[in-house]
């Protein structure tokens, strides 16, 4: 029977659920749940719980994220959403349950692991693996993780960053930070308010970081029309937002990314650190789409950096080739959760 059912790799990050299956990105979600406050009912999830924020009242209705710096804030939630999304894959009634290979943080807890493979579990897995996100991604980014040879890969996403050296499918050295995507775009919000006044959104920051942002001086400087309420008048006002202001906007949260990849690095044994220096690091996760990141990085830490095709897909896409990579099966099925 098992031979019928989905093989899904998961990336569950804080600000997006990505699901692979055969070769390909199946499902792509925000990871939020529209919750009604007084009954503590599930309205909606994903995208349609996404197009609330800012359009809904907060006494009535609640858009949460469930899983906060990559880990399980809300188990029921999380659960609940879990199952909605494998549903829309797999369909609601399943004769035959899928084997999940799900992504969990660098770092976290055997508490915080146990959630995940039991949330997995609940919302309809017949069998559920884990796997470190930083390995996932270095899969999903085509890197000859089997090898004696160290490669290293930074993984920026929503809600933080994970930095690891990789050699012989393990893991050698590693750190992670709570610093990614969102706190790009509350430095980005931050700025707006303390330079012009100006209250806008998350929503709104996250527009201004993909259409003008960057984390160096681009040749090219980009303009944008930002619209936001005046914290003086209460009235809406548009004001515009260059380049070199994100730039500077963001100049704390990357230099924290930074810190965390540097850290890697300055503890990485002296035969990796030569692969590393030969080979270069890989960029991949949401973060890296940020124009000029590699150039920031690589000016930071003296060392070639280069992004992955498709970064915001490596972590999901690695996931999903694990579950058909026995030597890795093998070693993920000798851990206990």
């Amino acid at each position: 029977m098992a031979l019928f059912a989905k093989k899904l790799g998961v990336d569950l990050g804080t600000v997006n659920v990505l699901i692979y299956e055969n070769g390909q990105i199946v499902l792509q979600e925000p990871s939020l749940v529209a919750l009604m406050v007084e009954e503590q009912r599930i309205v909606d999830f994903g995208q349609p719980a996404r197009e609330m924020i800012g359009r809904v009242d907060e006494e009535d209705i609640q858009i949460i994220r469930p899983l906060q710096n990559g880990v399980i804030a809300d188990y029921e939630v999380t659960e609940a959403m879990l199952e909605y999304f494998i549903g829309k894959i797999a369909g609601r009634i399943r004769l035959f349950r899928p084997t999940l290979m799900v992504s969990v943080p660098w770092g976290v807890t055997s508490v915080e692991k146990r959630a995940v493979h039991e949330a997995a579990l609940a919302a309809g897995a017949r069998e559920v693996f884990l796997i470190w996100e930083p390995l996932a991604a270095a899969i999903g980014a085509g890197l000859p993780v089997g090898t004696p040879a160290g490669d290293m890969i930074v993984n920026i996403g929503g809600g933080i960053t994970e930095a690891a050296v990789i050699t012989m499918n393990n893991i050698i050295r590693a750190e992670s930070g709570r610093v990614g995507g969102i706190r790009i775009d509350e430095a980005i919000m931050s700025y707006v308010r303390r330079k012009y006044n100006l209250a806008i959104g998350q929503q709104t920051a996250e527009s201004v970081k993909i259409q003008v942002g960057a984390a160096v001086n681009q040749p090219e400087e980009l303009t944008m029309d930002v619209q936001g309420r005046d914290n003086v008048s209460g009235l809406p006002r548009t004001v515009t937002i260059t380049t070199g202001e994100i730039v500077e906007a963001t100049a704390d949260p990357l230099a924290q990314i930074s810190a965390v990849v540097k850290n890697v690095l300055s503890n990485t044994p002296p035969e990796l650190a030569s692969d590393i220096i030969d080979r270069g690091i890989v960029l991949t996760g949401g973060g890296a789409l940020l124009r000029g990141i590699d150039e920031f990085l690589t000016r930071e830490t003296k060392v070639p950096v280069y992004r992955a095709d498709n970064p915001l897909i490596t972590v999901a896409n690695g996931a999903g080739r694990a579950l058909n990579d026995r030597a890795i099966l093998r070693r993920l099925s000798e851990r206990s959760y």
